[in-house]
């Protein structure tokens, strides 16, 4: 079984101490490869650090998180370019809009979503996007934008049956997390992950968040890693009614095609001395 985790926000100061060894333990759960999420402007900086310090098994997306949209200026957004220009960094992102907490307001969140959707208009890039209770005025704008862009992905999919046939209908594709292993409020995605066509479904752990509820056994801190993206694939291929390999071989092609990855060999991983980088100190 060969995976790739589309999202592992592995910039987080909980990854600073044992990098290696998280990547040895999802390698050895056949996560060979793995997107690092930059969800700000100095996260993407260390996104692609960690890509070019362990060529062939991640890569980079350079974005800014509706979070931290306050933040966005011109300078971030210059420096953004030039970030989603190196060869590493395959989708602009994460970005988009979260309605649910509202770090930033949310006339800021709708001038930086679209600053980067033009971004990825321009570079002509894919699209790494969050979304939480804030379907109208993302879909509006996607809409605007979607066909100037290669790909779209609505990362962490935890929203209705009517966003996801919306998405769908954009040709969009859908990551799914540990979100459906939790049996309080992931559910209804047991019955919608059905609907989304094999070629437009990939998996990802959101790690270190989102450790998935149904792992056992339960280990005993709540930080997830990429190592568990084996499990949820299982998960989802017991929802879809599909062989586990089956999701697993879709997911990966889906994802290769996505992110530009079908060329690359997985390598062989991991012990030996790497670059040291912020996250391994």
């Amino acid at each position: 079984m060969h995976l790739i985790d589309i999202g592992a926000n592995l910039t987080h100061e909980s990854f600073h101490h044992d990098l290696d060894a998280v990547l040895r333990r999802a390698h050895e759960q056949g996560v060979g490869r793995m997107i690092v999420t930059g969800a700000s402007r100095d996260g993407s900086e260390h996104a692609l650090a960690l890509a070019r310090a362990y060529p062939g098994v991640l890569f980079a997306t350079a974005g800014v998180h509706p979070h931290h949209a306050i933040d966005y200026d011109d300078a971030t957004d210059a420096r953004l370019r030039e970030l989603a220009g190196d060869p590493l960094v395959r989708a602009v992102g994460e970005t988009g809009l979260d309605y649910n907490r509202n770090y930033s307001p949310r006339e800021v969140q709708l001038t930086v979503f679209e600053r980067q959707l033009q971004m990825a208009v321009d570079l002509y890039k894919p699209l790494f996007l969050h979304q939480r209770d804030a379907h109208a005025d993302f879909i509006g704008l996607l809409r605007r934008y979607r066909e100037r862009v290669p790909a779209v992905v609505v990362h962490c999919f935890t929203d209705n049956a009517e966003a996801l046939r919306d998405y769908l209908a954009l040709d969009c594709h859908v990551g799914i997390t540990g979100w459906i292993c939790d049996e309080r409020r992931g559910t209804h995605l047991r019955e919608l992950v059905r609907e989304i066509p094999a070629h437009r479904l990939m998996i990802e752990t959101d790690a270190p968040y989102l450790l998935p509820r149904t792992v056992r056994p339960h280990p005993p801190h709540r930080r997830n890693e990429p190592m568990y993206l084996r499990h949820i694939c299982e998960e989802v291929a017991r929802d879809r009614g599909e062989p586990a390999e089956a999701t697993a071989t879709a997911s990966t092609a889906a994802a290769e095609a996505f992110f530009g990855l079908g060329d690359i060999t997985l390598p062989a991983l991991v012990g030996g001395e790497r670059p040291t980088t912020a996250s391994s100190r």
